[in-house]
């Protein structure tokens, strides 16, 4: 499903539930990360990890943990980005080669309303509750704000490799074409430099499918070649 979204060099594994085998695929140093977790948390964490190394795998790298950095993104092995994403039903990684993109977002969340209408605040920022009612009257079958929610964990996921920095949900502005089912994130801070250029937004797609909403976004390497 979410292999639809990407740009061409990324590789995508998906699974719709925890693998139960997959905890015996954890590597001793990730099992430490979900030492004491919950037996749900520790499922996805496993499932997870086993569609990383195994689209790493389709790319010829070698089996090797995927830990955490300090603030809790994946640390993909060297030559490699990638993203992951996990919710209730569905869990998916994506990488690529480094030559080929510069970074990957993606997110999956169920299409269900946010839990509150003060998330829906925290979440959007004005311009965007101004169109979200017209879409909602339109198209009452896709929840959008959590559209919107999604497309903005995709964006973090693609600015902090390329800042190191935390991003707000108010830092980013979409805007959907439901058409052609894309949206728009114009970044309300200074953006990222790839390649020299300063980039001031993300173009991203989206589908919504059995339940989920699922966001991508990929940014291309400056030396990746056309096409």
């Amino acid at each position: 499903m979410i292999e639809e979204l990407l740009a061409p060099g990324a590789v995508a594994v998906e699974s719709f539930g925890d693998d139960p085998g997959a905890l015996g695929d954890l590597f001793p140093e990730e099992l430490l990360l979900v030492e004491g977790a919950q037996e749900t948390r520790r499922g996805e964490f496993a499932t997870v990890r086993r569609c990383a190394r195994e689209a790493l795998g389709k790319l010829g790298a070698e089996p090797a943990p995927i830990l955490r950095d300090p603030k809790g993104a994946p640390r993909w092995p060297a030559g490699f980005v990638g993203a992951m994403t996990h919710c209730e039903g569905y869990r998916a990684a994506v990488v690529a080669p480094a030559d080929r993109i510069a970074a990957i977002g993606i997110d999956a969340e169920p299409n269900r309303p946010l839990r509150s209408a003060g998330v829906a605040d925290l979440v959007t920022v004005e311009a965007e509750r101004a169109w979200l009612p017209g879409l909602a009257a339109r198209r009452p079958e896709v929840h959008w704000e959590r559209l919107v929610f999604s497309a903005k964990e995709s964006v973090y996921k693609v600015w902090y490799p390329l800042t190191g920095r935390w991003l707000d949900f108010a830092d980013a502005e979409i805007t959907v074409d439901p058409a052609w089912s894309t949206f728009r994130a114009r970044l309300l801070v200074p953006g990222p430099v790839v390649g020299g250029v300063r980039l001031d937004s993300f173009n991203g797609s989206w589908l919504v499918r059995d339940g989920l909403i699922v966001t991508a976004i990929t940014v291309a390497a400056p030396s990746a070649p056309a096409g």
